[in-house]
């Protein structure tokens, strides 16, 4: 039950961030309410990559390093609940 849990917040951690990656590409949708929300939410986390990853031109790889990392801890956190509890 506990693991579905943690597992439910890595996804949707996950999706919001694909979802805000995904706003960029319509003019102003970042400035909409839930865009701004979004942005409270994901730019935090991909604050942290920017920092070492500088944009190629145009092309911020920084969200697709985030969403590794985060299903990467996802999987540390899985593999330390499975030692634990089982």
């Amino acid at each position: 039950m506990l693991w579905y849990v943690i597992s439910t917040v890595f996804t949707v951690y996950s999706f919001a961030l694909i979802i805000y990656i995904l706003m960029s590409w319509f003019p102003g949708a970042r400035q909409s309410a839930f865009g701004e929300i979004l942005g409270r939410i994901c730019e935090p986390y991909l604050d942290v990559f920017r920092r070492f990853i500088p944009p190629l031109g145009m092309i911020d790889l920084s969200p697709i390093v985030g969403i590794i990392v985060l299903r990467l801890a996802e999987s540390g956190l899985y593999t330390i609940y499975a030692a634990i509890f089982y």
